[in-house]
C-alpha cells in the first residue's frame, strides 16, 4: 500500500470509529485518564500539522494558532497546553470546527504526500500514522468508558459483538532456560522503545497457552480474593480498599448473576470469555491467589510463538525500562517514550481494540498499575 492510500485510510478508521457516537458524546471526560472523542480528533491532526506540514510543506497557513495550545498532549519541546483534566471543559472548538481542521489538514497532507519525499520525512509520517492507531485504541477504549459510566448503559453498536472464547482448555507450555534475544529486529516501522536488542539469560518456566477467563475470575471472586490481604501487593490492597473494589470494571452482581457493560450495552458475563479490565494489582493478586505469576515481558516474548495473543493486553511482572543503549530522539518525538519510563507496567500482545496491523510481539504497552480501562487480561506462568 502506498503511504498517501495508508494515510487515507487510518485518517478514516479514526472518524468511522466515532460514527455511532451522538454529538453530546464527543465531549465528555469523566476522569482525568479518558479524554472526550473530540480530543482525540485534534490532537491526532493536530500532530500532522504541527511535526509535519509547519515544517515541510512550502506556504502552509495553520488552521488556527490557538489550536496548539488545545491540542499539545504532553510536549514541553512545544509549549504550554491545556491541563490534561481540562481537556473536557472545553465547549470549543465544536466537534464541527475539529472535523473542519481534520479535513483542512488532509488537504495539505494530500498535497504533500504526492511529492517525492525524503527517507526522513517518511519515516515522521508513518510515525505520525502509528501515533494515530495508538490514538484508535484509546478513543475505542474511552468511548467505552463514557458509554459504560453513564447509568443508562447506551450501547455504542447494535451490531452484535462476537467474543473470542478459547477453543481448547489452556495447557502449560514448557519454555527451557538459556539465551533468548528480545527486542525488535526487522526493516518495518517500530517504537524507539521496542529497539536495543539484546540478550537475556531465562530459567525454566512454564506460561499457559490460553487467558484467564472469567468464570476463573468468579472463582478468585467467591473466594473472597478480594479481602485476602495475603494475596496483594501493599499498593494494590490500599488500592482496593480506597475504591471498595470488588469485581473487575463494569461488572455488577444483579440478583446474584454477574452482569458487564459491553459495547452491545449491558449483557450478562460471558464465563468462558477471556478476561477483561483489571489492572496489575488484580492480575499480580489473581496469579498468587492461584500460586502462580505473571510472566516478565521477556518470558512472553519469548514464549509468544507458541500460543495466541492479541485478545487482551497481557500484564506484565515487568516495570517499564529503556533497553540497552536507547536514546531519546532529538526534539519534540524524544519525548514519545523515554519519558514515560518510571512507576508504569509493561503490558504486551494486543487487544480487540487494536488496529488491524498495530501489533507486533516486541510491541511494549506500558500503564501505571491500578488503571483498568483499557482492554486487560492475563495470562499465567509458573
Amino acid at each position: 500500500m502506498s503511504l498517501i492510500d495508508k494515510y487515507r485510510e487510518v485518517r478514516q478508521r479514526t472518524e468511522q470509529i466515532c460514527q455511532p457516537l451522538k454529538t453530546e458524546d464527543y465531549v465528555v471526560q469523566p476522569i482525568v485518564d479518558v479524554s472526550p472523542p473530540k480530543w482525540h480528533l485534534g490532537h491526532t491532526t493536530w500532530f500532522f500539522e504541527t511535526m509535519i506540514l509547519k515544517t515541510f510543506l512550502l506556504g502552509y497557513i495553520e488552521f488556527d494558532s490557538h489550536y496548539n495550545f488545545v491540542f499539545n498532549s504532553y510536549y514541553e519541546t512545544l509549549g504550554a497546553r491545556v491541563i490534561r483534566t481540562d481537556r473536557g471543559n472545553l465547549s470549543r472548538p465544536s466537534v464541527e470546527d475539529i472535523y473542519s481542521y481534520r479535513k483542512y489538514v488532509d488537504k495539505a497532507m494530500n498535497e504533500l504526500l504526492v511529492n517525492d519525499l525524503s527517507t526522513e520525512l517518511k519515516e515522521l509520517i508513518v510515525l505520525g500514522l502509528n501515533h494515530e492507531e495508538q490514538h484508535q485504541e484509546l478513543l475505542m477504549t474511552d468511548i467505552k468508558y463514557i458509554l459504560g459510566h453513564n447509568p443508562l448503559f447506551p450501547a455504542y453498536t447494535d451490531v452484535p459483538i462476537v467474543t473470542m472464547t478459547p477453543k481448547e482448555p489452556s495447557t502449560w507450555l514448557y519454555i527451557p532456560e538459556g539465551i533468548y534475544e528480545i527486542g525488535y529486529n526487522g526493516t518495518e516501522f517500530c517504537f524507539d522503545n521496542e529497539l536495543g536488542r539484546h540478550k537475556v539469560y531465562l530459567h525454566t518456566f512454564s506460561i499457559a497457552s490460553q487467558l484467564v477467563t472469567n468464570q476463573e475470575y468468579i472463582d478468585f471472586i467467591n473466594d473472597g480474593a478480594y479481602s485476602n490481604h495475603t494475596y496483594w501487593h501493599a499498593e494494590g490492597l490500599d488500592w482496593v480498599k480506597k475504591n471498595n473494589c470488588t469485581a473487575p470494571m463494569y461488572w455488577y452482581l444483579i440478583d446474584s448473576e454477574w452482569h458487564n457493560y459491553t459495547l452491545n450495552g449491558l449483557q450478562k458475563v460471558d464465563a468462558n470469555a477471556p478476561l477483561c479490565h483489571i489492572n496489575f494489582y488484580e492480575a499480580s493478586a489473581f496469579a498468587a491467589w492461584k500460586g502462580m505469576r505473571l510472566p516478565t515481558e521477556f518470558e512472553w516474548e519469548a514464549a509468544s510463538h507458541l500460543f495466541t495473543w492479541g485478545q487482551r493486553w497481557e500484564w506484565t511482572n515487568s516495570a517499564y525500562l529503556p533497553y540497552p543503549g536507547f536514546a531519546k530522539a532529538a526534539g519534540a518525538v524524544g519525548e514519545y517514550n523515554g519519558k514515560f519510563m518510571v512507576n508504569q507496567m509493561v503490558l504486551r500482545g494486543a487487544s480487540v481494540a487494536t488496529p488491524p496491523n498495530h501489533s507486533r510481539n516486541t510491541y511494549r504497552n506500558f500503564f501505571h498499575p491500578y488503571l483498568r480501562w483499557q482492554y486487560t487480561g492475563l495470562r499465567l506462568a509458573k
